[in-house]
């Protein structure tokens, strides 16, 4: 079993080493910061993925309240162990940026490499600060780091006093609190929060003390680091992610590329790294100078960046409005950039080209309303992740966990025992484990459950969704959270999703538990059909509209069709949470993609590909799937099934969640024995 790089955050701290390792190909020079007298007066920022110093709270707020601030940046390897090369990439570019605005203000950007919580304890031991400014985190791993940060700078003695840690955030909405905020969206619109202004850059005060600055490594100094200080193991493990699912189920070559692009001729004056490259790269002034040329877009230009990032924008326009994402959520993900900032700038420009007006009937230019939906929507998301952490849900803590940008939700309970994966069906989430996740962790089990992209609380972004889509997302969180092999269940669509996860990619699954699954069954296939990303219509977005209509009003009744034994398990809080999902932004686009689906690629290939045992869940009285036909098909064509038949309909596990407990204990169990058996032999 792989151990995750961050494992050192789970034993106590004991004592701080007096020398920090770094990297070795870095050199180091001299910066000047000025203290006052050692009283305490110094403030260190630690910069994470907020790599700007426009619309930056943190940052004014140690400016106007210290005569000394230092900027730090720390390429610890528990944050950036999970960015792909292309991110690295970008992320030295917004670096580099961030470090170049700082000099021009006399100040510099100290650059370190190793744990974020020793370098922080040698940095304010050396320039004996008061205080660590650093913004508000809602993902899991980054909320671990920081909470040993502040375990250091809490439990350990400094002679001036021990410096406290100040959390700050940039929200586009001026909320007064998380706890009485609605989780409707249609509830959170009505309570009609004013919007709040970036803020400008701070004027920083020059810096007078010798301190050791880390100059910008090359991406393959940090690459090289982080091999470094994971293990052969962690680098065969995570090279899997680097495994598209088209490569493997049609024999093509459309793995992503290593980081070239950022080798690769570009035009000089270029918003992007390379010619290959879609997303956005460097620092604020870029960020903005490509958001202005977007904005733009419907304006004749004869500048070539201009040009370039217009006809990015066409080819990425795979739906209205998705152009957005894909050219600035890396932009928005490092901080380059803040959500407000480019809300801001939409709404200026929609009132330059209206005589500064808004209309009530939308706006002029549809790359300002891809704008402004964009960010709304991140805003939405990102609330319910913070007040996520506020409140348990079902008796256990949701986590957040980053894809590509995204915010997904996802929770673990228990300590030891085998690892089990919930994954969920369409239109679910992982609350519809609700009776399933703690009782099989109490049966000697550690159980994830994850709401999948587009469903629930996690984010609904302006995209293509499909089910290699979502495949990739589940072999990356096995990968990245996980990080081992794990028994894979999964209902409906989600049954479906898990049998790619474990034939195109069969080390990441232990074994595959299929609930009423999705998908086919085809006696003699000779090939698989290609799948192609779909592009969105006028009657695709009609129709989808009108089917969320529909199920908004009738989703009891739905729900209690695929419930036919236990009706009474179709409660108020499934519905509330079904319906309160139908109204998030985005909604709508995971319905459209239900006109698109192909789920084409015959269980039984994927079976076979996989080559593990399978247990096969099955609620007889299914109306979406008829166990008649279904059964026999499986029994006859695929090798190495189990089939467990219960008196339930489409979701057993919720229907008849006593049972399913039991079955999937015996069978985790037993199968980690014969695991155990086998890795022994």
């Amino acid at each position: 079993m792989a151990l995750p790089l961050c494992f050192h955050f789970f034993t106590p701290v004991l004592a701080r080493p007096v020398h920090v390792q770094r990297v070795r190909p870095v050199r180091l020079s001299k910066v000047v910061v000025r203290a006052k007298g050692g009283n305490g007066e110094a403030a260190v920022v630690w910069f994470k993925n907020d790599l700007r110093i426009d619309d930056h709270p943190g940052l004014i707020e140690a400016v106007e309240k210290h005569e000394s601030v230092i900027p730090l940046y720390v390429f610890d390897p528990c944050i950036l162990s999970d960015y792909s090369e292309r991110m690295l990439g970008l992320l030295l570019f917004a670096i580099q940026d961030l470090k170049s605005a700082l000099i021009s203000q006399g100040s510099d950007l100290i650059l370190r490499f190793g744990s974020a919580e020793d370098i922080l304890f040698n940095l304010v031991n050396e320039v004996r600060a008061s205080h660590v400014f650093t913004e508000e985190e809602v993902e899991y791993n980054l909320l671990k780091v920081i909470s040993s940060v502040e375990f250091s700078l809490r439990n350990l003695i400094f002679a001036w006093g021990n410096p406290e840690v100040a959390f700050w955030k940039a929200p586009l909405y001026d909320y007064k609190s998380l706890v009485e905020m609605p989780t409707s969206y249609n509830n959170f619109l009505g309570t009609k929060l004013s919007k709040v202004t970036p803020l400008p850059a701070p004027a920083l005060p020059s810096l007078n003390k010798e301190l050791q600055r880390g100059s910008m490594p090359t991406l393959d100094e940090v690459k090289q680091f982080l091999l470094e200080k994971g293990s052969k193991s962690d680098y065969s493990w995570i090279s899997i992610k680097n495994v598209r699912a088209k490569s493997v189920l049609w024999r093509t070559d459309e793995n992503p590329r290593t980081l070239e692009v950022i080798r690769n001729k570009r035009n000089a004056n270029s918003f992007f790294a390379s010619e290959d490259a879609n997303d956005v790269r460097g620092g604020t002034d870029n960020a903005l100078g490509a958001l202005a040329a977007y904005l733009r877009y419907l304006e004749g230009t004869g500048r070539d960046d201009y040009q370039e990032l217009h006809d990015k924008l066409r080819r990425a326009e795979t739906r209205n409005g998705a152009s957005f994402y894909t050219l600035f959520s890396s932009s928005l993900f490092l901080g380059t950039i803040s959500r407000r900032q480019v809300f801001y700038e939409a709404i200026k420009y929609e009132k330059e080209r209206n005589a500064g007006f808004i209309s009530p009937f939308g706006y002029s230019a549809p790359t300002v309303g891809a704008s402004v939906d964009a960010i709304c929507s991140m805003e939405w998301y990102w609330l319910l992740a913070l007040k996520a952490q506020t409140c348990n849900e079902g008796g256990y803590s949701i986590r957040i966990w980053r894809w590509n940008g995204h915010i997904i939700q996802y929770t673990a309970v228990g300590n030891d025992g085998p690892a089990i994966l919930l994954v969920h069906g369409f239109g679910a989430f992982l609350q519809h484990y609700r009776d399933n996740i703690k009782e099989i962790a109490d049966n000697g089990f550690r159980v994830w459950a994850i709401t999948l992209l587009g469903f629930g609380k996690s984010e609904k972004p302006n995209a293509s969704y499909s089910e290699l889509m979502w495949a990739e997302l589940l072999r990356d969180f096995i990968v990245d959270v996980i990080n081992e092999p794990v028994h894979v269940v999964g209902n409906s669509l989600g049954g479906y999703i898990s049998s790619i996860v474990a034939g195109v990619w069969p080390s990441l699954a232990k074994s595959l538990v299929l609930i009423n699954t999705a998908g086919i069954v085809v006696p003699s296939y000779t090939s698989i059909p290609t799948s192609n990303e779909w592009r969105t219509s006028y009657f695709s977005r009609l129709r989808a509209s009108l089917l969320l209509l529909f199920l908004r009003s009738s989703a009891a009744s739905i729900l209690k069709s695929y419930y036919p034994t236990k009706k009474e398990r179709v409660d108020a809080a499934l519905v509330k949470e079904i319906t309160r999902a139908s109204y998030d932004p985005g909604a709508a686009t995971i319905l459209e993609s239900i006109f698109n689906f192909n789920l084409s690629i015959p269980l039984n290939f994927l079976i076979d590909s996989f080559g593990g045992r399978v247990l096969v869940i099955q609620g007889i009285k299914d109306p979406l799937v008829k166990a008649g036909d279904f059964l026999p098909m499986l029994r006859e064509y695929c090798k190495h099934v189990t089939i467990k038949e219960l008196d339930a309909g489409h979701c057993a596990h919720d229907e008849l969640p006593e049972e399913v407990n039991s079955i999937l204990g015996d069978w985790a169990k037993e199968e980690s024995k014969v695991g155990f058996i086998v890795d022994a032999v």
